[in-house]
């Protein structure tokens, strides 16, 4: 165990990343104050002093084809991370998702004698499951976020603990609807409908036109409808002008960043697969799940499917709990119709609800605390 506060480099990529590993600081820092981090992460990360070397932005990128556009320029940020790193040697590296980036990074760190941790165990459960032995040639430790992911690595002996979801301790069981509602200007009587189509380009370029759509044929069966769609920040400029453009008028309000408060107020969420959908799961909102990629990527990517669901809510569930609308079924037809069946049938949104309860309770495990824990046992070996 080094003496004082341990040296630590992070790598983050894209929004929920930078939610994640900024939870994480937060107990990273309570058990060692002077704690000092550096690496590639964004805002949420640095309101815990965090300096990041490269933006988290860099590495928001997802499908092959998009990848494959950005690979030299991501690659090239690796390695000069990994140099970077080897010559500052950090008592610990902690990967924060971002499995394709990380792993690699982590698998040269280790080999150096540079202890690695994996916070969040990739979805070797849902896909491309040999990946766990890069898992354990890479990770010095994984901290798993939910519970069914333990007992997988121990059986190809891959250290690991259950920490929980951090995003359970920090939204709180019964959702601040009014309150969110306020701080957004909505009233209590408005029917809110979340849009929430992913952080990445390539997932806006996709998504967003289909929920765009969605929303005008929503807006004519039903005028009173409210629409929110909060814009990840900096991304304001894309967005815009293809929600004015795709909307035909629909009432349509961009935020920019406050998503939980949106998930908090609206009646029901038509949302991209991803981090977000858990997050709606905490604030017990009824949702509608779609994705949409290059049709080259999807071919790619379906092919390696495990199991039926994508979202994170059926995966824990393993049922389908919330409608999936994936690629070629995710047209602005159907995203409508699954979103208003939500707002006709009160009883099944109530039994969703108390559901989500269930999953909420099950994944509080005080995260930061658990895993700084972890954290610290592996720097005293």
């Amino acid at each position: 165990m080094p003496a004082g506060a341990p040296r630590l480099a992070m790598v983050a990529g894209e929004a929920s990343g930078d939610l994640l590993a900024g939870l994480l600081l937060g107990g990273l820092k309570a058990r060692w104050p002077a704690l000092a981090a550096h690496g590639i992460g964004g805002p949420r990360m640095a309101e815990h002093g965090f300096e990041a070397w490269w933006p988290h932005h860099k590495l928001a990128v997802r499908g092959y084809v998009e990848v494959l556009r950005h690979y030299r320029e991501i690659v090239g940020i690796r390695d000069a991370l990994a140099t970077r790193l080897l010559a500052g040697r950090p008592d610990v590296f902690i990967g924060v998702d971002a499995p394709d980036f990380n792993l690699a990074l982590e698998a040269r760190l280790k080999r150096a004698g540079i202890r690695t941790v994996h916070f969040v165990c990739p979805s070797v459960w849902a896909w491309r499951g040999r990946r766990t032995k890069k898992l354990a040639e890479s990770a010095d430790h994984v901290l798993c976020l939910f519970p069914f992911e333990l007992p997988l690595l121990q059986r190809h002996g891959v250290p690991a603990s259950y920490v929980g979801h951090p995003l359970a301790d920090a939204i709180p069981l019964e959702p601040p609807r009014a309150a969110a509602r306020s701080a957004l200007g909505l009233r209590p009587i408005d029917t809110v409908v979340a849009l929430l189509p992913g952080s990445r380009t390539s997932e806006i370029d996709c998504i967003a036109p289909r929920f765009a759509r969605a929303a005008r044929l929503m807006q004519r069966q039903r005028p009173e409808l409210r629409f929110v769609l909060p814009v990840v920040p900096g991304l304001r400029e894309r967005v815009a002008p293809m929600v004015e453009r795709e909307s035909g008028g629909a009432d349509i309000r961009l935020v920019d960043g406050r998503s939980h408060e949106v998930l908090a107020a609206c009646d029901v969420t038509l949302i991209a697969s991803g981090t977000a959908t858990l997050e709606a799961m905490l604030f017990k909102r009824p949702m509608v799940i779609a994705y949409a990629m290059h049709p080259l990527s999807w071919q790619l990517m379906k092919r390696m499917k495990y199991q039926p669901w994508v979202g994170l809510p059926n995966i824990l569930s393993e049922t389908f709990v919330v409608p999936e609308l994936l690629q070629g079924d995710a047209t602005p037809e159907a995203l409508a119709r699954e979103t208003l069946r939500w707002l006709d049938e009160p009883a099944r949104a109530a039994s969703l609800a108390a559901r989500f309860t269930e999953l909420h309770l099950l994944l509080r495990r005080d995260t930061a605390r658990t895993a700084t824990d972890a954290i610290e046992a592996l720097l005293a070996r």
